[in-house]
């Protein structure tokens, strides 16, 4: 255990272009409400400042909260609306194709902060970084799967550590049913719910 513990160390994935255009996001609609304040214009505010409410919590949830956490024991995806906690013998392939997503026997998880890389950046990947990605114990290999995009480097952590607990035979048992957890954000549904049904209201009132 101690060895293994040497040899990996707890990693967390999130995008940084999402965060950035989050902050830019919430900045643009912070701004659009002080200007409502500043101007007088109350009713403006009630109307409108709801939809751009909606506008910066959806760009912190959408962008700023979601994250993949590879750790000892399991990897952890927490995208806009769940976070999923997928224990290492429950995992059964690790595929890249739109976004990094692991195959259980409870079904699919794609991690939201870890998307494959656009069309530009697979062409302008090089030969070295595609043999980096080269296929381990039969997973796919996609561009997606270049360790120098973001689903790519994922990916690569998440299959050299399943590959040593292989090795070790921490696996040959396999995961015991309903191991994969998913804990729903109720508390982000409601807040984006309300903002939404507020924001359609104060336009058609």
């Amino acid at each position: 255990c101690e060895a293994r513990g040497m040899r990996f160390a707890p990693t967390s994935f999130r995008p940084a272009f999402g965060r950035v255009l989050s902050v830019v996001v919430v900045v643009m609609a912070v701004a659009g409400l002080a200007s409502f304040v500043v101007t007088g214009d109350w009713l403006g505010l009630v109307r409108y400042g709801w939809a751009l409410a909606l506008l910066g919590a959806g760009a912190l949830a959408v962008f700023w909260f979601p994250r993949l956490d590879i750790a000892e024991h399991e990897v952890t995806v927490r995208n806009v609306f769940s976070t999923v906690h997928v224990p290492w013998p429950a995992i059964e392939r690790v595929d890249t194709k739109w976004a990094l997503t692991l195959h259980t026997a409870e079904g699919t998880v794609t991690a939201w902060a870890s998307p494959a890389p656009t069309r530009y950046a697979s062409a302008s990947a090089s030969r070295r970084d595609a043999s980096l990605s080269g296929d381990q114990q039969g997973f796919a290999s996609w561009p997606g799967d270049l360790p120098t995009t973001e689903s790519g480097a994922a990916a690569y952590v998440i299959r050299q550590h399943w590959e040593d607990l292989r090795a070790d035979g921490l696996l040959a048992s396999g995961a015991e049913p309903g191991s994969v957890r998913r804990d729903t954000h109720w508390a982000t549904i409601a807040v984006l719910g309300g903002l939404l049904v507020a924001s359609v209201l104060g336009v058609l009132l």
